[in-house]
């Protein structure tokens, strides 16, 4: 990412990296910003897909499909403790499956990934509580952790 990108982006201030939900948001706009790449139009929700084809397999997916699924974990978690965030988190996975998801097996693994995070916390949990907040704050915590390498490592 350009310096000029990093300045453009509210994440890139030290201020507002430290505030909760909004740093994996602005984590996943600058690793989307950081990697460049065509938009596409898929929703999340899409079909699965078990391996990826030759040649389409990038050295980072293992995080990438982690930061899938903790945005998936969060859409739901966020939801269900009464955030108001609406769609911004599927929103996010949107951009996220625009920049990486070149092939519709790397957007069907990533989607597979989302849906895996919302599906396993919404069995889990029915409503709000303390272990469920905790949970917020660790994804969050861990989504900023692999978007900050996923970012560096793009560089």
């Amino acid at each position: 990412m350009t310096n000029a990108a990093a300045t453009a982006l509210p994440c890139a201030r030290p201020a507002v990296r430290r505030r909760g939900a909004a740093v994996v948001l602005c984590a996943v706009a600058a690793f989307a910003a950081g990697l460049g790449g065509e938009a596409r139009l898929f929703g999340v929700g899409g079909p699965t897909a078990a391996v990826a084809a030759p040649g389409d397999a990038k050295p980072y997916d293992d995080k990438l499909l982690r930061l899938a699924e903790i945005l998936g974990a969060v859409h739901y978690l966020r939801e269900l403790c009464s955030a108001n965030d609406g769609q911004l988190w599927r929103e996010r996975m949107k951009e996220l499956i625009d920049t990486e998801g070149g092939t519709a097996i790397r957007r069907a693994r990533l989607t597979r990934s989302f849906n895996q995070g919302y599906r396993s916390y919404r069995r889990t949990y029915v409503t709000c509580t303390p272990t469920a907040q905790s949970s917020i704050e660790r994804f969050l915590a861990e989504g900023i952790q692999i978007s900050d390498g996923l970012v560096q490592r793009s560089h």
